[in-house]
């Protein structure tokens, strides 16, 4: 299946459509909302879903968290800064990656079934979508900069231009998403990596100037508490795995005749994708330290300046700034469309798991544009790394609890189900797994970043966050010997949820409420009628009419 196509025509994907079937229904079904993708959709090739995953990731704010780092803290600190956040993005997104492409469900369900329990990994989905938000309107501030720069419009109404243009690409889900990214992607590389190439080969000056560079409180060397400060800021970009995985979902299932290509496409959109964030960040860096003698600390860190600086060193001037307004553009689009569509399942599957209800995904894309949208006319942009700073102890504390629950509790230690579970009825309202390691990961190491512990150990909050987690853990696992991970251990359907190669088996079964159609994962027995009934019927039912009592093994 190419990635202009959508979804099978056969009705053996949904089944027909009925009166009875509700709009939620109809809505999910666009591209599996809230839900299990089911392989009969899942039609596009490992690579397809990669180079659509990655196209995610072109966002410009990695200029400006590497800029703003190397300004403050200089070259050397900068750089050992985002080696070190790299290597701890990577060792932690690669569990959530295979599991998300393995399992084809995204990071909340992950989460649900690895430490925190059906109505537990509500408050890791407000992190999720919190971190969409933020970085929607990071990226819109630095559209509108370009805005202002190629065509004179007053930030607040660049701003507002960059928040509704979204809207209609993010409406139709990865359908429209595939064809963007794909199309889009040659062009944005060209035009980020040109210029740097250019600068390098035609003043080798420029290299050393960037090496030298000690910063605005360094002294040229490289600094325990610089780097930290540096990483910290650098890691509340831990969270972008949450973004990768909503495409990784969509990973054909894995057999011996393409496990190759399986594998090399979700390590390079999954954990890889922080290899090129990295880079990113480090020709921030580079840039800043190039354009700051013509333009000042203060202008510096911002992307349409450094690529206006670039350009401007290659190609005539009547075309320097309409090229680096396209390219701020492009990555803005590319990005946001993004951050809109995730952050919008966030919030739908908070939402709904709490209230029963399911209000449509639309309603919360427009919520979450309206939080950017509050950020950007409050100039979030001026104090960018206090804010990153600050959520970054949330979103460490979040990855690393799952990645452990994921690495230690289920292969190690064998407490955690190996297989994930995500269906009500079937996961305890709350873990203290994965509850007790987060809240106490995230609330001790926010109060170190407030100065509590005092000014020596404000620098070492992320790394507080990430041990205090990856240790509470598996001890909280043992401690509760696995008690609250499962509910019950029978869905009450006789086939396995997994076929003989390990996939999500692919047998289709009718939910006696929808009247749709749906693959093996995605079902569980109902516990009134002799019938099925699905994970979106079952989180809707505000009476609990149909989810499977509480095992009696587990009762004793």
């Amino acid at each position: 299946m190419s990635a202009t196509e959508s979804r099978p025509t056969t009705e053996t994907a949904e089944g027909p459509a009925t009166p009875a079937t509700s709009q939620a229904t109809k809505e999910t079904l666009e591209d599996y909302t809230l839900r299990y993708a089911p392989r009969s959709y899942r039609r596009w090739t490992p690579m397809v879903v990669a180079t659509t995953a990655l196209g995610g990731i072109a966002y410009m704010a990695d200029f400006s968290i590497g800029a703003g780092i190397g300004l403050a803290h200089g070259t050397g600190n900068a750089l050992v800064a985002i080696a070190v956040a790299a290597v701890v993005i990577f060792v932690t997104g690669f569990p959530l990656a295979y599991y998300g492409a393995r399992y084809n469900i995204d990071l909340d369900l992950i989460t649900r079934g690895s430490g925190f329990g059906y109505y537990g990994s509500v408050l890791t989905s407000v992190i999720f979508a919190s971190f969409t938000f933020i970085f929607f309107a990071l990226e819109g501030s630095i559209m509108a900069q370009g805005l202002r720069l190629g065509l004179g419009l007053p930030l607040w109404i660049g701003y507002l231009v960059s928040t509704l243009m979204v809207i209609p690409l993010v409406i139709y889900g990865m359908k429209a998403l595939s064809k963007l990214q794909v199309w889009t992607t040659p062009v944005w590389l060209v035009l980020m990596v040109g210029p740097l190439v250019y600068l390098i080969a035609t003043d080798p000056g420029t290299v050393d100037r960037f090496l030298s560079y000690a910063g605005t409180d360094g002294d040229g060397g490289v600094n325990t508490a610089s780097v930290l400060l540096g990483a910290g800021v650098c890691l509340s970009l831990i969270a972008q795995i949450g973004e990768q995985i909503d495409y990784l979902r969509f990973m054909p299932p894995k057999t011996e005749a393409n496990k190759g290509r399986w594998w090399t496409a979700v390590v390079m959109a999954g954990p890889g994708w922080v290899v090129l964030g990295a880079l990113k960040q480090a020709i921030g860096v580079f840039l800043a330290v190039y354009i700051l003698a013509s333009v000042g600390p203060s202008v510096a860190p911002e992307p349409i300046q450094q690529f206006k600086g670039a350009f401007d060193a290659m190609l005539p001037s009547w075309l320097v700034v309409p090229l680096a307004v396209v390219l701020v553009v492009i990555s803005q689009i590319k990005i946001n469309v993004t951050n809109a569509y995730s952050g919008s399942l966030a919030w739908t599957n908070s939402f709904t798991r709490l209230t029963g209800r399911y209000p449509g995904r639309m309603v919360f894309v427009l919520v979450n544009l309206g939080f950017a949208l509050a950020l950007m006319e409050a100039d979030m942009f001026s104090f960018l790394n206090g804010i990153l700073g600050f959520y970054s102890n949330c979103a460490i504390a979040w990855v690393v609890t799952v990645a452990t629950d994921i690495g230690v509790n289920k292969y190690l230690l064998k407490l955690s189900p190996l297989a994930p579970e995500f269906r009500r009825g079937m996961l305890y309202a709350v873990n203290p797994v994965g509850v007790v390691s987060f809240v106490a990961a995230s609330g001790l190491s926010i109060a170190m970043y407030f100065h509590a512990f005092g000014d020596t150990l404000q620098p070492y909050s992320p790394v507080a966050a990430a041990v205090i987690a990856f240790a509470l853990t598996p001890l909280t696992a043992v401690a509760t010997r696995g008690r609250y991970y499962l509910r019950r251990t029978d869905d009450g359907i006789p086939e396995p949820l997994l076929d003989a190669d390990g996939n999500p088996s692919g047998t289709v079964y009718d939910c006696h409420v929808c009247h749709q159609a749906y693959e093996r994962p995605d079902v569980t027995a109902c516990a009134t009628h002799d019938a099925v009934v699905c994970s979106l019927c079952l989180s809707t039912d505000r009476v609990g009419d149909h989810v499977l009592p509480v095992s009696g093994e587990l009762l004793a």
